[in-house]
């Protein structure tokens, strides 16, 4: 009797810590839900948010044990990080001497930039498991999937299970990087042959290093590693980087990286290589008249895109499925065939980028709360961190030609800026299409110093259904760099006035 009433207390014990733990964390097993978001990247945990901020009881589902998904963890944030501090190596090395600056030799210590960038993603990680706090959103650390329409089965990260009911279900579960086939014999390992995760977490700055695929992640990887000192080779399969650039601005940019030391190989594809590991890969390519070669690399950076990543989640469970890109379909409103499922961000079409899955999370919720809910996929704004950044908003100048749109341009260098030449920092343009009866601007591409940032005032300028003549009437403070927005409208509809 003795034996079986410490028994039953030390249940009743544990029972007791268990119920507070569950308490503490603030959500029990088989809980109820106004919305349940699975993926705790930009676009999953800003619909938490919002929907909490609503006054929905919501629960976010994130296998990664730290939210903010790709963008923060592996992607955007420790990308910037690092582009910024090997950007300040750059002008100590080079630009510091002509500003007047002596200094003695600069060198970057490899393990604290990596420490610093650690830091940010750490700092910025956490900010966002306090906003939840703070919005009172439950957290579940664990593989999400699919048990019914309505109920989410969680593997939770300490190996127990959890479940939770959803009146609304928001799949967020972003995507990964692609990779070379197995059969090229170059498959990614993260030490030699490496996506844009291992990239971002080499030992050591290598002597060369091939990028397979001259999109947005492989030229701002590739300039953090030429500005390391690293023999930077990039193969292309089209005839320029960036295809979906302006051409005008592509060229520009193209020319500029080359200038800093970065090699280009388009019209040319990867046939298959050879990881040798620390002796070496070797690559064999093809270019487009047939003629073959094979080059030689230490690290091979494979960058040729990114896929939905939807795999696990047991859709079929809730009677849905994915195409043939492993994307989740919707409509409009961002709906899944199944009522009370929507689906957004890098799992569903459009482009993949961090600020369009956060405006589909908010306009998810309030479409769910019965308002509506709206993205003008016409005003996604892009950019490339590299030196200098490019940024674009719109259409390209080829786009309007293939349409069949008259249009007029606006194009004002940034040599002939004031601000931009005292900083020693003049490369670049701004370039403004506007349609030719009615002014309206149409597209807006900028390559120079800030040009993520000047981008903003384009984009609301588009939002609002600005013309090229309103921004050019606006008075612009000098001396800034925006006063290349401002003349490049000005050339637009009528002249500018410094070029």
């Amino acid at each position: 009797m003795q034996i079986s009433s410490a028994n039953t207390m030390l249940k009743s014990k544990n029972t007791q810590r268990l119920l507070t733990a569950m308490q503490q964390m603030n959500f029990s097993s088989n809980a109820q839900y106004d919305v349940c978001v699975i993926g705790g990247g930009p676009g999953g945990y800003v619909a938490a948010i919002k929907a909490a901020q609503r006054g929905l009881k919501t629960v976010c589902v994130e296998k990664r044990g730290t939210l903010g998904g790709t963008c923060l963890n592996v992607g955007c944030i420790p990308s910037k990080a690092l582009l910024n501090a090997t950007h300040k190596l750059h002008e100590a090395q080079h630009d510091f001497k002509e500003l007047g600056i002596e200094t003695g030799p600069v060198s970057m210590n490899f393990g604290q930039l990596m420490k610093q960038k650690e830091k940010a993603v750490g700092g910025l990680t956490g900010g966002i498991e306090f906003l939840f706090k703070k919005n009172k959103v439950d957290y579940l650390k664990g593989w999400g999937k699919f048990a019914d329409k309505s109920t989410v089965d969680v593997d939770m990260n300490d190996g127990s299970k959890n479940q939770v009911s959803a009146k609304n279900i928001i799949i967020a579960t972003g995507s990964e990087p692609n990779s070379l086939p197995a059969s090229t014999g170059l498959e990614t390992d993260e030490k030699f042959v490496v996506s844009s995760t291992g990239a971002l977490a080499l030992k050591t700055a290598p002597k060369r290093m091939v990028v397979v695929g001259g999109g947005v992640i492989g030229l701002e990887m590739g300039s953090v590693y030429a500005r390391l000192g690293t023999e930077v080779t990039v193969i292309q399969h089209t005839d320029r980087i960036c295809p979906f650039l302006d051409k005008e601005v592509g060229k520009a940019f193209q020319n500029s990286l080359k200038k800093q030391g970065m090699k280009f190989v388009t019209n040319t594809r990867v046939l298959n290589g050879e990881n040798n590991k620390e002796n070496g890969v070797k690559i064999n390519v093809e270019d487009k008249n047939g003629n073959k070669s094979t080059i030689e690399t230490d690290i091979c950076l494979v960058s040729i895109g990114r896929h939905a990543f939807t795999g696990g989640l047991q859709l079929e469970n809730a009677g849905l499925s994915t195409n043939d890109r492993g994307q989740v379909e919707i409509n409009d409103h961002w709906q899944t065939k199944v009522d009370g499922i929507y689906a957004i961000g890098d799992a569903v079409k459009g482009q993949m980028l961090a600020h369009k899955a956060e405006e589909e999370g908010i306009a998810a919720v309030e479409h769910i709360l019965g308002e509506g809910g709206n993205v003008n996929y016409d005003c996604i704004p892009g950019v490339i961190y590299t030196y200098p950044e490019v940024a674009n908003v719109g259409k390209t100048e080829e786009e309007l030609k293939d349409e069949g749109v008259k249009y007029t341009k606006g194009v004002f260098p940034f040599s002939a800026n004031s601000r931009a030449r005292t900083n020693n920092d003049s490369d670049g343009l701004v370039k403004i299409l506007s349609h030719a009866e009615t002014d309206r601007i149409l597209g807006i591409h900028i390559i120079g110093p800030n040009a993520g940032e000047m981008i903003a005032e384009g984009v609301l300028a588009m939002e609002y259904g600005a013309s090229s003549e309103d921004i050019g009437r606006t008075c612009h403070a000098h001396p800034t760099l925006s006063e290349a927005f401002k003349e490049a409208c000005m050339g637009a509809y009528d002249k500018p006035i410094h070029y």
